[in-house]
């Protein structure tokens, strides 16, 4: 790490380079957030003149097919890069877009356990509410999962990771060779479906944003949740 910089702007620097590089644009601005073993990387203005254009043609699952497929490529460079430039060892690497407001995330998970301050919850949010309300969007999706667990990062951050959520027609679509169909479909049905079974009123708090992604060789998912900050 270079001498001065925090890791997060160590982070910040290289996921900037890395996109830019990559994607012929890079994000107006990276916010990264570090908890043991997380890391999340949200950036904010990432969408290039090309990608504009096929959005106004209506084309934006082809925007975000071509995304993940340069994703998929592209998660092994990063791994290794953080490893160099932050001394960040992962072993799993997530990413989903929102393509409205122009913003993503890269979701990080070390090789390491969660801390114990991860059950620090705020007095106010329900942390049982929360867990109920994820396996109910889960069950209206595919099934209720084998295990949810849910981390609360930040006041700005909520980080939920879902395992054994595939159901058998879904296994058999993976089996034959349509993961980026399938994920295609599953991505906005399951953001849908976690706006609408009152996770605001478990955490009492606005969701600003939804991120998911999947491993569905290991069947297991991730969401990240941006919350706005707590009226004081």
């Amino acid at each position: 790490m270079a001498k001065g910089k925090t890791l997060e702007s160590e982070v910040s620097g290289y996921i900037s380079t890395t996109l830019r590089k990559h994607f012929g644009k890079g994000p107006t601005s990276v916010y990264v957030a570090i908890k043991h073993p997380f890391i999340t990387i949200h950036f904010r203005g990432f969408l290039a003149p090309m990608e504009k254009l096929q959005i106004q043609q209506e084309e934006s699952k082809r925007v975000l097919a071509t995304r993940d497929i340069v994703m998929l490529d592209l998660k092994p460079e990063i791994i290794q890069g953080l490893r160099q430039v932050a001394e960040i060892e992962l072993k799993e690497l997530y990413a989903d877009w929102n393509l409205i407001k122009e913003t993503g995330m890269i979701i990080g998970v070390m090789n390491e356990e969660a801390t114990e301050d991860m059950e620090n919850w705020p007095d106010d949010a329900n942390p049982e509410a929360v867990g109920d309300k994820i396996d109910e969007a889960s069950k209206y999706a595919q099934k209720i999962p084998d295990q949810t667990d849910v981390y609360w990062l930040s006041d700005r951050t909520l980080l939920v990771r879902r395992s054994g959520i595939l159901v058998r027609i879904e296994k058999e679509l993976i089996k034959n060779g349509f993961v980026e169909a399938l994920k295609l479909s599953k991505r906005p049905l399951e953001h849908e479906l976690l706006e609408e079974v009152g996770l605001e009123q478990a955490l009492n708090r606005t969701i600003s944003e939804i991120f998911l992604d999947w491993d569905f060789e290991k069947d297991v998912s991730y969401i990240v949740f941006l919350l706005e900050p707590k009226e004081r």
